[in-house]
């Protein structure tokens, strides 16, 4: 599908007076000029559904706030990123060189992401990560300009290995698909588990996406682990799920695994998902006010369950609120408005989180299990767990 963009104006005329206003400088009319938010997400392909889900929540959080960004009114501008990773850097300077966008919330997929990155950092644009974990993105490439909203890809499995120690599950085998994201999960499985005291018996790559896992499951009986933990999503989690049932696994060897392994996929794994146990930065029914009312207005506004998505598009929007209103909508003053995101305080329907150094959330990681088809929430596995930010320096 072609990427497009989308000018949300109420009348020709309005577009017309955005387009001349590009012939002024950025804030020469003070607050009379919007604020142009681009939205680079997937909305066509298997992550659409995550798409629509962030950009609900971002939106939502600025209708909160009556429409506006400090004051100042927001003209949106989108294009479809695809999933497509060679198409990341084409894609992200259609919106800041083309529709010279103040800020740019994307993406999901970490591949593109890093084309997001590359843009960011030569175009100083502010950039707002709503959901890809790749570690390079507030690690070695960090960038003042560069927020994230949702979480590194190794923050929930690291939290994953002190639970299983627990439990006695000293000797686990971990398997996951071969490709940046699992590569990263591991890194923090492989963390948390030793520096717990557990041994990794085998590390099990399945070349990405492949979903022949019957080999890999025959091993993994041979072997007699006290438990497997995992990294998987989407489909890919559905089959695996089913098919450790079905290989007699389930019941005999106790799997564990990054939250995305049963993350918006309950009803297609049904039974199979059963007894599960995952750590994750959110669960559905977490008992605080926030969450409570968060899941209500989103179900009556959308008419669809918020999930993970939708809590960190939400977050993204948070995020931009406080920064805004802290430099009275003028995002050119971009030492403040970094300053103020970067210390600021998220009310976040996870619980409340702050800013790493290297701009990842430091949050709560939940332990959670499924029971009767949701992820129910049996405790906190870790505290405040902020990534290490490795390789990151503020330049």
């Amino acid at each position: 599908m072609t990427s497009r963009r989308l000018v949300l104006s109420r009348s020709a005329a309005l577009i017309g007076a955005a387009s001349t206003g590009l012939l002024l400088p950025r804030f020469a009319t003070a607050q009379g000029n919007k604020i142009r938010v681009g939205l680079m997400l997937p909305y066509t392909g298997t992550f659409a559904q995550l798409g629509v889900a962030i950009e609900n929540g971002f939106r939502m959080a600025i209708d909160e706030q009556g429409g506006k960004l400090g004051g100042r009114e927001i003209e949106f501008f989108k294009v479809d990123d695809e999933s497509d990773p060679p198409k990341g850097v084409e894609n992200a300077n259609k919106l800041v060189q083309r529709d010279k966008v103040d800020v740019l919330i994307g993406t999901v997929h970490s591949g593109v992401q890093m084309g997001i990155q590359k843009v960011a950092r030569d175009s100083g644009v502010l950039n707002i990560i709503p959901n890809a974990g790749v570690l390079a993105a507030t690690g070695a490439l960090c960038a003042p300009n560069v927020f994230r909203s949702s979480f590194t890809n190794s923050q929930p499995t690291l939290a994953l290995g002190a639970p299983m120690v627990a439990k006695g599950h000293k000797k686990a085998v971990w398997i996951t698909w071969k490709y940046a994201a699992g590569d990263e999960a591991f890194q923090g499985f492989r963390d948390g588990f030793l520096k717990a005291g557990g041994t990794i018996v085998k590390e099990i790559a399945v070349p990405f996406p492949n979903v022949e896992f019957q080999a890999h499951l025959t091993e993994i009986a041979s072997l007699n682990p006290d438990a497997v933990a995992c990294f998987f999503a989407g489909g890919g989690a559905v089959k695996f799920l089913k098919d450790y049932a079905a290989a007699g696994l389930k019941g005999k060897i106790p799997l564990y695994g990054s939250g995305f392994l049963t993350e918006g996929v309950l009803d297609a794994a049904g039974a199979a998902a059963d007894g599960v146990v995952t750590t994750m930065h959110y669960a559905d029914g977490l008992d605080n006010a926030r969450n409570k009312a968060f899941r209500l207005a989103y179900a009556k506004n959308f008419k669809l369950q918020p999930d993970v998505y939708a809590v960190q598009g939400y977050d993204a929007g948070q995020l931009l609120i406080i920064g805004a209103n802290a430099v009275k909508g003028d995002l050119s003053n971009k030492k403040a408005l970094y300053a103020a995101m970067g210390s600021a305080t998220i009310d976040s329907p996870r619980g409340k989180w702050k800013m790493s150094p290297s701009h990842n959330p430091i949050q709560d990681i939940y332990l959670r299990q499924v029971v009767d088809g949701e992820n129910k929430v049996i405790g906190v596995a870790a505290k405040q767990l902020a990534d290490s930010g490795a390789g990151c320096k503020m330049g």
